[in-house]
């Protein structure tokens, strides 16, 4: 434990451009994952609606994506996508990206990054949103019939405002996933915040001061607690202001899911 707080191995913090260096790498990271999980968020909620379409192709077509891209592991798509895209489709996106956008999204690589997080991560909060509508009573669609709305008027206005509601804890459990799992770009030569603490505990590049590597890492690990539970955080407002405006109970179900149910007060 002494190794772990002596002051002389944390003296690479204040000194050179170390820790800048790490903090410009961490940015990527929230890039990538910023865009990803927009892309996931919109992409996730239309297979879960294709997911439950009345037209049987329809719905198994949407089911055997969802099930391929769930259970492929993440890396093996971002290794795919990054070696498997044709070199065309690469400079495509570079020539593509405006000169104002983030220096990360100006290199080809980082196409085959978005679409491995985006894929695996659309088919998993396509379950989980697809869990979240099917949760609700049977009776909330039939009010809906009954006051003449058609389908696709009842999805809207009735059924996806509250299946959405439901959802938000284990959305955001997965937001927070999918944050974590940008580290894996580094695979791929993306300069992301791990691959940068690797180079600076690999050289003397920018200091004279040595960097251990486990207090690296542990300022690495810190910046992810800091950014992750500040989403759990607004996770839990959100489920707060869900049970004020209702006036409902909400209750956590262990499981795969890890969703909500809500118990009327």
């Amino acid at each position: 434990m002494n190794y772990l707080f002596d002051p002389d191995n944390w003296e690479w913090l204040t000194t050179g451009n170390n820790v800048r260096f790490i903090l410009e790498g961490f940015l990527i990271n929230l890039e990538i994952a910023l865009v990803s999980m927009v892309l996931a968020l919109i992409f996730g909620l239309a297979l879960a609606l294709l997911r439950l379409s009345t037209a049987r192709p329809v719905s198994v077509a949407a089911g055997a994506w969802i099930d391929l891209f769930r259970n492929l592991p993440l890396i093996f798509l971002i290794l795919y996508f990054a070696l498997g895209l044709p070199s065309s489709w690469k400079r495509a996106w570079e020539d593509a990206m405006p000169a104002w956008a983030p220096e990360a999204f100006q290199s080809g690589l980082v196409l085959g990054a978005l679409l491995g997080l985006v894929l695996y991560n659309s088919a998993v909060l396509a379950e989980i949103m697809r869990a979240g509508i099917l949760s609700l009573p049977r009776g909330q669609s039939e009010a809906a019939a009954a006051l003449g709305m058609t389908y696709r008027q009842s999805l809207r206005h009735v059924i996806l405002p509250q299946g959405l509601r439901r959802m938000v804890p284990a959305t955001v459990s997965q937001l927070i996933t999918l944050n974590k799992d940008t580290t894996l770009v580094s695979i791929i030569a993306i300069t992301e915040v791990m691959r940068r603490a690797r180079i600076v505990t690999a050289s003397n590049f920018f200091t004279v001061v040595e960097a251990p590597i486990l207090h690296v890492f542990i300022f690495v690990g810190l910046l992810f607690v800091i950014v992750n539970y500040s989403l759990s955080r607004l996770s839990r407002r959100l489920e707060l202001r869900e049970r004020k405006l209702t006036g409902t109970q909400m209750k956590r179900v262990r499981g795969l899911e890890d969703q909500v149910t809500v118990d009327p007060v």
